[in-house]
């Protein structure tokens, strides 16, 4: 248990470092305050400790502004928001124990760094590679993309980036790291020109999917 509150607090050290920086946008930040909140209220059912009722902002219910009916229904919805996750936690180290794999705490994430090296592909044209993390059991993207624009002479479009090319996927959870597989696909597209059925007119800067490649863990 010691060890349990000891990444607890370090998970609010550090969001409490990135609030006080004063760099996050205001939707972040409120994002970032109910984490902080929830993770406070974990801490202290964990530990036996009163539970702090609070709003959907996370801020406290003042019991003098506040029925007592409201109270006991905010209460309620707490406590059962508590045990739901510290029922799924246990459920996950479960799951890791029956795999046979080791026990990722859910307080820390972990970030996946792609060193992209070379793009090989007969186009002819400009092309935009996409590469972003798949669930194919769930069919869905779990990340961003990272974009690439390749140039038709087989380099980047922006020379200063050859051999530098580089990306990090963040934020990766404990739940992400237990999914059967986790797959990295890159999504080729095509942007060039498109000759008009009367062979006179032209387009330029089109973009047209050309390929997919991928391979997963």
């Amino acid at each position: 248990q010691f060890r349990h509150v000891q990444q607890l607090t370090y998970s609010l050290i550090e969001w409490r470092s990135q609030i006080l920086s004063g760099t996050l946008p205001k939707d972040e930040l409120a994002e970032l305050k109910k984490k902080v909140t929830a993770k406070i209220d974990y801490g202290n059912r964990i530990l036996g400790l009163d539970l702090v009722v609070r709003d959907d902002n996370g801020n406290i219910l003042d019991p003098d502004e506040t029925s007592t009916i409201s109270l006991f229904k905010a209460h309620e919805t707490a406590s059962k928001r508590i045990d739901e996750r510290i029922q799924e936690e246990k459920s996950l180290q479960q799951s890791l124990d029956l795999r046979g794999q080791p026990i990722f705490n859910s307080t820390h994430t972990y970030s996946l760094y792609v060193n992209f090296k070379n793009f090989v592909c007969n186009i002819g044209e400009d092309a935009e590679l996409l590469m972003s993390l798949y669930d194919p059991d769930l069919s869905k993207f779990i990340s961003e993309n990272y974009l690439v624009r390749w140039g038709s002479n087989g380099m980047p479009k922006e020379i200063e980036k050859l051999n530098n090319l580089h990306a990090v996927f963040t934020d990766l959870s404990s739940s992400d790291l237990i999914r059967p597989r986790i797959s990295l696909v890159c999504q080729i597209v095509r942007v060039g020109h498109m000759e008009l059925k009367d062979g006179k007119k032209h387009t330029c800067g089109l973009r047209r999917p050309f390929g997919v490649a991928g391979g997963h863990w």
